[in-house]
């Protein structure tokens, strides 16, 4: 299947929403790619680890996610957790969220 202009349009629409799902969820619990990925994608955002990744590295970058190098049986695996900067820019995120839910589906 072929991508289209419109699906890299969408992908940049939906961007800051992977972003807070992310940081929502590493808020929660430790995350790791793979695991994000598979959580993404059940709620149908369909992303690569190239995609994601980078993702990851920039909110840690900006000091929302710490990461640490995790034993796996064998292998090792970077896990994510939000910071305080990032707990508290969640939580700013969240009111902008509601604010834009009541205008888009609530029509307020």
């Amino acid at each position: 299947m072929s991508k289209t202009k419109s699906d890299n349009t969408d992908r940049d629409l939906y961007s800051g929403l992977i972003r807070l799902h992310v940081l929502h969820h590493a808020a929660e619990e430790p995350i790791f790619g793979l695991g994000m990925i598979e959580e993404l994608a059940r709620h149908g955002y369909r992303i690569s680890p190239g995609s994601l990744y980078p993702i990851l590295h920039g909110l840690e970058k900006k000091g929302y996610l710490r990461s640490r190098a995790e034993r796996n049986g064998r292998s090792q695996r970077k896990v994510y957790r939000a910071t305080p900067r990032g707990l508290k820019a969640l939580e700013a995120a969240k009111s902008k969220v509601r604010e834009l839910f009541r205008e888009l589906i609530e029509g307020k």
